[in-house]
């Protein structure tokens, strides 16, 4: 009874936090229609989805071969359930990238040959446990949870620890 009531403690004090919380989740539902978005490629500020838009503050390395134009980095937005509280969570590229095992360019290129890729992904996450570290977003006016460390143990791990 004592482990439940800190843990009740814990999940509902997440977004007061300062220190990101970890705990055991089920993924409930992501919204596959906006898994990624493109960055520069240089400085990772964030560009329009228009292919041929360049980054504005990196123009003069837009044009160097060395750099490509743009890349896409994954942003997520998920429905997670802890024992007592369904949150929303962004999962941006870091994180996301150890749950899909590659990055978000190699992902939306699968995509554009399997267009139903990000749909099935989505469902054959819901359901599954992760032990999963949030914190609170650094902006302000972000209104969303931080999933900033997936922990991909089997389930059965996560559960006797």
């Amino acid at each position: 009874m004592r482990i439940f009531q800190k843990f009740v403690a814990v999940t509902e004090g997440v977004m007061e936090a300062e220190k990101p919380t970890t705990m055991l989740c089920t993924v409930l539902a992501i919204d596959h229609t906006d898994f990624s978005y493109r960055v520069c490629s240089v400085c990772e500020r964030t560009l329009p989805d228009n292919p041929t838009s360049l980054c504005k503050f990196c123009s003069v390395n837009a044009f160097n071969p060395r750099f490509s134009r743009s890349k896409r980095l994954f942003r997520l937005l998920m429905s997670i359930a802890s024992d007592t509280k369904v949150f929303t969570v962004i999962c941006f590229d870091r994180a996301a990238k150890v749950l899909f095992g590659c990055s978000a360019d190699e992902f939306f290129d699968f995509a554009k040959f399997h267009p139903f890729a990000a749909v099935n992904a989505s469902r054959i996450l819901e359901g599954e446990m992760f032990k999963m570290t949030l914190s609170k977003p650094k902006n302000g006016n972000a209104q969303h949870l931080r999933a900033v460390q997936w922990n991909l143990r089997k389930t059965r791990n996560a559960i006797e620890k």
